[in-house]
């Protein structure tokens, strides 16, 4: 069966940026998929590590399966879980790629410059994460890994280190779909990017200060909907998505979208022309309130037992496909 990979860090508590951009797709494409591909559902503990952890680690790592869970996500024999760092095979053969990436296509990684962007130095994780990632994917000879559009980039990294891997040493390595096929599969016009509420220039995130700017999924819903209240939108009083001209108010489209689980197209044609914002702020807001409500309701349910039950299959699973692979590749280098 043809593979779906994903991960979601555990550095800190997830914004509803991350959730309706990442974690919900994935939810969504997972349930529709597991009955035919393998779907591989991962805590990428050691990228977690190359930036300070928010919180207790574990307890992190257990919250973000919870989430899964809580999202909806439908389990059966092809949905694994696993933790990275419980699969030795992920490090080993991030060294060996290390050996076929390259200085300056890793240095171009633009997460990596906007990151070490202003420092005297960084640390080596944040400029091999990407690398690190590649070795996630190829092991377990993963085609679609659902990713945001900040994410791009890395895919492409991957396609080249499988590509020239497989040119040296043979044909290794199974090479993921190109980009534009991933959004594809995926079901989206583009990468979701949720914007911060009071600045939509850019995406929402869990490290801005302004508390109104971004709603964590942890948050009181009543107070989650008072913040989209207060979102920026425009004097233009016209509701059109438009994330050049109107990222505010496209950002709004987009989230009720996204937490009503209906196409984008039909919610825009539901607001075209409307001159009110405060009627489209009002049900988003609604909407908003109510998700979370249950969404927190549902996280309240689930056991920290249940997770350790998933963890113990999945890695035995995962450690069984990943030193397969690994194998594969330290014969192909000549290391055995």
């Amino acid at each position: 069966m043809k593979t779906i990979l994903t991960g979601i860090r555990a550095n800190s508590e997830l914004t509803l940026g991350n959730y309706l951009g990442a974690l919900l797709p994935m939810v969504r494409l997972a349930n529709k998929h597991s009955n035919e591909m393998n779907v591989n559902i991962f805590v990428p503990d050691l990228h977690s590590i190359i930036a300070e952890i928010d919180g207790d680690l574990q307890k992190n790592i257990l919250r973000t399966i919870k989430y899964y869970l809580a999202a909806g996500l439908e389990l059966n024999e092809n949905v694994h879980i696993y933790r990275q760092s419980y699969v030795p095979a992920h490090s080993e053969l991030c060294w060996i790629l290390n050996c076929v990436a390259l200085m300056g296509e890793a240095s171009r990684m633009t997460q990596f410059k906007e990151k070490s962007e202003g420092r005297d130095s960084c640390n080596v994780g944040i400029f091999d994460y990407p690398v690190l990632m590649a070795a996630d994917i190829l092991l377990y000879s993963a085609e679609y890994v659902p990713i945001g559009e900040d994410q791009f980039q890395h895919i492409e990294l991957t396609r080249n280190l499988a590509t020239r891997f497989n040119n040296k040493y043979g044909e290794v390595f199974v090479v993921p779909v190109k980009t534009a096929e991933q959004v594809k599969f995926m079901g989206i016009s583009d990468g979701v990017r949720i914007r911060d509420l009071l600045n939509p220039e850019k995406k929402m995130s869990k490290s801005t200060l302004a508390e109104n700017s971004k709603i964590m999924l942890d948050d009181d819903p009543a107070k989650a909907g008072k913040k989209i209240m207060s979102a920026t939108t425009d004097s233009l009083a016209k509701v059109k998505f438009d994330m050049f001209n109107q990222p505010g108010i496209s950002n709004l489209l987009q989230i009720e979208a996204l937490v009503t689980d209906t196409p984008l197209q039909d919610v825009i044609m539901t607001w075209a022309g409307e001159t009110r914002y405060g009627e489209l702020k009002k049900k988003v807001a609604e909407d908003v309130t109510r998700m979370l409500t249950d969404f927190q309701a549902r996280l309240s349910r689930i056991r920290d037992e249940s997770i350790y039950e998933l963890f113990e299959d999945g890695e035995e699973y995962a450690n069984h496909v990943a030193s397969a692979k690994l194998l594969e590749v330290q014969k192909a280098v000549g290391l055995r």
